[in-house]
């Protein structure tokens, strides 16, 4: 069974980044402000990344998500279908003086990853966590009743 089967593009964020950079330079009509060559390097989506990591000597998968700013109240964690799904919803603001200018960032936007959760696994075996933005749920590997047991030779 493929732990994590999703796509995550750092690729294509850094890769559109670039273009909206030469555009918005180009139609600026050339002005040279600060501002304007910094561009927007403000996430346009909010997409934590996700780490999978597991332990079979333990019987224990870790998925640790990145989530800065939020609070426990922002995120929920749900299970259904052998599919665990953590969504919740962001709301940053940021605000800065550059150069004489009032630099104000908002980030506003709901966010939602799943991952496959073996079968059989009850929603009171999945533990989280969350602490200085990470968020930490651990599962098990598989259910006591899918263990292989071994059977004696008589």
């Amino acid at each position: 069974m493929s732990l994590v089967n999703f796509f995550s593009t750092p690729f294509y964020d850094d890769f559109d980044r670039l273009f909206d950079e030469a555009f918005s330079r180009r139609t600026n009509g050339g002005d040279n402000s600060q501002v304007a060559r910094q561009g927007n390097t403000a996430p346009r989506v909010f997409r934590p990344t996700i780490d999978v990591h597991e332990d079979k000597d333990q019987n224990v998968i870790t998925a640790t998500f990145e989530l800065p700013g939020l609070k426990k109240e922002d995120v929920n964690i749900d299970v259904h279908n052998n599919v665990l799904t953590v969504s919740g919803e962001t709301k940053l603001t940021e605000e800065r003086n550059e150069n004489g200018y009032v630099v104000k960032e908002r980030r506003y936007g709901k966010f939602s990853r799943s991952l496959p959760v073996p079968q059989g696994i009850k929603s009171e075996e999945i533990k989280a966590s969350l602490e200085n933005g990470v968020l930490t749920v651990t599962y098990p590997r598989t259910s006591p009743e899918q263990a292989p047991k071994k059977i004696a030779v008589q």
